[in-house]
């Protein structure tokens, strides 16, 4: 895995060209933790990576390994396989209120104004800014684990797509059905 050497302010920053397209690595979280085995306890490293090109594409990855580097490559590896695409609307927003539940943690994501900035704590904040999400206001409720929240943030963008397909169907059927109405409409009065 080749990075591009850039010098950044934060080093938890590194940018990566997949596919053609430049993204963004941002680390949310790298902690030690233990298994308990026969023999003694068994230490390794989890990282939590968020991968985006700020504009509409993001991914989460979770990697385990006996060495942090290790565990960030993974982690970057199982990120760029869960990469998904998002609708924004022309502010760089959010196009409707949406609350969603991942496990324990609850998160509220609400549209913002052209200006309004991201208004956000934590992990959802850190997936807003990878995505390309510029003005909304987002809160978590329940629990405050990390890796939970990043993926209910996720969860909730990738059901932007899903309910602005399905308002497209109703409305292009409903087109349907009165243009349908409108011609029956026309011919018996033509008669």
């Amino acid at each position: 895995m080749q990075y591009q050497k850039q010098n950044f302010k934060d080093e938890k920053l590194k940018k990566e060209i997949i596919w053609g397209l430049e993204f963004e690595e941002k680390i949310l979280e790298i902690k030690r933790v233990t298994k308990i085995v026969k023999g003694g306890r068994n230490m390794s490293y989890r990282a939590l990576i968020v991968l985006g090109d700020k504009t509409r594409r993001v991914g989460l990855g979770v990697g385990r390994a006996d060495d942090v580097n290790l565990a960030i490559q993974k982690a970057v590896i199982n990120a760029k396989k869960n990469i998904v695409c998002i609708s924004l609307t022309k502010t760089s927003s959010i196009p409707h209120i949406i609350c969603q539940k991942y496990g324990t943690s609850k998160i509220i994501l609400i549209p913002a104004k052209k200006g309004t900035g991201i208004i956000a704590g934590g992990a959802l904040k850190a997936v807003l800014e990878m995505s390309g999400v510029n003005n909304i206001v987002a809160k978590q409720l329940g629990s405050r684990n990390i890796l939970n929240n990043a993926r209910a943030t996720i969860k909730a963008l990738t059901t932007i797509k899903d309910t602005i397909s399905n308002s497209i169907e109703l409305l292009t059927k409903n087109n349907i059905f009165y243009k349908r109405a409108l011609k029956r409409f026309e011919f018996e009065n033509n008669d």
